[in-house]
């Protein structure tokens, strides 16, 4: 039997992989005959000034109510739960990202908002039908049961369909929003933003196995 793939290294495969295929794929939105669209209005307002500490909601109004947030928080941290010296999703303001990221006016959060509203609000309906209570107030077990029903691979219901793309995106989201965090970069060994004094290229070992060379050419 093959060995059981940790929860936490195969969200950061997937991450890989996902940004991957964005780096592959032009970001141009396309209007219905295919040419680039053009934005509507004069734009979203000046560049914030980077020296200065904001909160959530000091751009925009934002969106979830308490109850969406407690239910956002719990299906974050079921993605990726706290292990470890690891904190969880909720721990490190994934619930606030994804808040922003519902609430904001660009083109692909005003698509992602309402998949993400009507989501939380099956889930909290869902999760009162089933065991009469909200869904961040079930029990772990429960919490996990309708996660799986929502799972794309589970939801082969055409009635499941919108809950399947709504767990992809939370799980997305999730992924997104950790990850990008200070405990996610060190999780997954992201080494970047450390100034040197020096810079001594890529390893030697490195460029043979990958049977490069490191003299340029001009």
């Amino acid at each position: 039997m093959p060995p059981r793939m940790d929860r936490r290294l195969a969200i950061k495969w997937m991450l890989a992989a996902g940004g991957a295929a964005m780096l592959a794929r032009p970001r141009l939105l396309a209007g219905p005959d295919g040419t680039a669209a053009v934005p509507a209005g004069k734009g979203y307002g000046t560049d914030p000034d980077l020296m200065k500490p904001y909160k959530p909601g000091d751009f925009w109004p934002l969106t979830l109510t308490d109850a969406q947030r407690r239910d956002t928080a719990a299906l974050c941290d079921i993605i990726i739960p706290a292990e470890g010296s690891h904190p969880s999703a909720s721990a490190v303001g994934v619930t606030d990202f994804i808040d922003e990221w519902a609430s904001a006016p660009y083109p692909d959060n005003v698509r992602d908002r309402p998949v993400i509203l009507d989501g939380l609000a099956w889930v909290a309906a869902e999760s009162q039908k089933r065991y009469g209570t909200s869904f961040a107030d079930a029990t772990a077990a429960q919490r996990l049961e309708l996660c799986e029903v929502m799972a794309p691979e589970a939801a082969k219901d055409s009635d499941l369909h919108a809950a399947a793309k709504f767990f992809r995106r939370i799980r997305d989201l999730t992924s997104s929003g950790y990850f990008s965090t200070p405990p996610g970069m060190r999780d997954l060994g992201y080494v970047g933003n450390v100034p040197s004094a020096t810079f001594d290229g890529p390893p030697a070992d490195l460029i043979a196995r990958l049977g490069l060379t490191d003299d340029v050419k001009w």
